[in-house]
């Protein structure tokens, strides 16, 4: 694998959550040789152990510089993630869960965008999942697309006529197929967090959405799952 720490290599901006679709993104803009400058949001969320995470992958992929930024959305609640509202743990359903954070990906990439702007960088990486996933609005196709072209318009160098790229590596993935390139990437699932609701031991809950989407994944692409489950 190709090693971009270095600060000739060309930038981008990674989104790291600290979850398994993220570190994957982040590993695969490290392969195709760029230089990783991470952002991660604090935004106060329940599951706030994705932070320590997203600073263990950060430190391993040999990212120029991590910024942790704080933006604290329990001042707006509204999901289950910012309110004191019980994290479903029934399984998988076909409506959006309370579990979505209004419009979280789309301050995120905000976010993300100007810092872009600001160091230089011409790409950024997101590991949104169309497929494997509990619905979010904010992970479709047509959204990235549509930001990509927002990126274009509300910047000053799409005002000049140059472009930032938003690549989402995984939008066409499936869970087993996102632990497997994990697996081929050479990178430890250990190091991340997917749980909506850690449990007080430390432990993943092993109910929440996000849980079920994992060990299903890691089940189906014949893969060990170093999480800690609780159930």
């Amino acid at each position: 694998m190709q090693n971009s720490s270095s600060s000739e290599a060309r930038q981008a901006v990674v989104l790291l959550s600290g979850g398994l679709d993220s570190m994957v993104s982040a590993g695969l803009a490290r392969e195709a040789g760029f230089a990783i400058n991470a952002l991660t949001i604090d935004y106060n969320q329940r599951h706030r152990r994705e932070i320590e995470a997203a600073g263990a992958i950060a430190r391993h992929l040999g990212a120029l510089r991590h910024v942790v930024l704080p933006l604290d959305l329990r001042r707006f609640g509204g999901s289950a993630l910012t309110d004191d509202i019980a994290v479903p743990k029934d399984g998988v359903g076909p409506d959006i869960p309370v579990t979505y954070v209004p419009a979280r990906n789309l301050v995120f990439l905000s976010l993300t965008l100007a810092w872009a702007e600001a160091v230089g960088a011409r790409d950024i990486f997101i590991g949104v999942n169309a497929l494997d996933y509990s619905g979010y609005p904010d992970c479709r196709p047509e959204f990235i697309a549509a930001f990509e072209n927002i990126a274009a318009l509300a910047t000053k160098v799409g005002a000049q006529g140059q472009r930032i790229a938003i690549h989402a590596p995984l939008q066409f993935l499936g869970k087993a197929a996102i632990a497997r390139e994990a697996d081929r990437l050479g990178l430890d699932a250990g190091m991340s967090w997917s749980c909506y609701d850690p449990q007080p031991e430390g432990r993943a809950c092993g109910l929440c959405d996000s849980c079920r989407l994992r060990k299903a994944g890691f089940a189906e692409a014949g893969l060990f799952d170093p999480t800690p489950y609780a159930a």
